[in-house]
């Protein structure tokens, strides 16, 4: 896997932003307008899927990383149950709604394979370059 320099160039986080932004838009049709809290909630979930990858990539630490890829994947699961409650609430269309939580169930899958690869990694992150190895330190 390529070693990337900066969170914008992490694929995961990529595909969260274009949903994010899809998420945006659905909530922009009138009914959907009118209810405000859920705009607010439903856009705020969407986002943090986006800034929990940002937020742990910027960490430094392999084990800060996987803890904020969990984050992002319940906020992606968190976007789905909105959806569903979207289009019970005639808000959006079944197509909509079915687009978008397969959209969201496999970007959650693609955070599910990178916290799997991460986990499995030997590099532990630019927090912890150049530290001698503690535990040879602690015998």
């Amino acid at each position: 896997m390529a070693t990337f320099k900066q969170f914008e160039e992490l694929p995961v986080w990529k595909d969260a932003r274009l949903l994010a932004k899809k998420i945006k838009s659905a909530t922009q049709k009138d009914l959907f307008q009118k209810d405000y809290k859920f705009v607010s909630q439903i856009t705020a979930a969407a986002g943090s899927v986006m800034d929990n990858i940002a937020e742990g990539f910027e960490r430094g630490s392999q084990f800060e990383f996987v803890n904020h890829l969990s984050y992002a994947k319940g906020s992606a699961g968190e976007v789905r149950s909105q959806l569903y409650r979207a289009f019970d609430f005639d808000y959006i269309t079944e197509t909509e709604k079915n687009q978008l939580v397969t959209a969201y169930e496999t970007l959650s899958s693609h955070i599910a394979n990178f916290m799997s690869y991460l986990n499995q990694s030997e590099i532990k992150g630019k927090k912890f370059e150049g530290r001698a190895n503690q535990s040879s330190n602690n015998k």
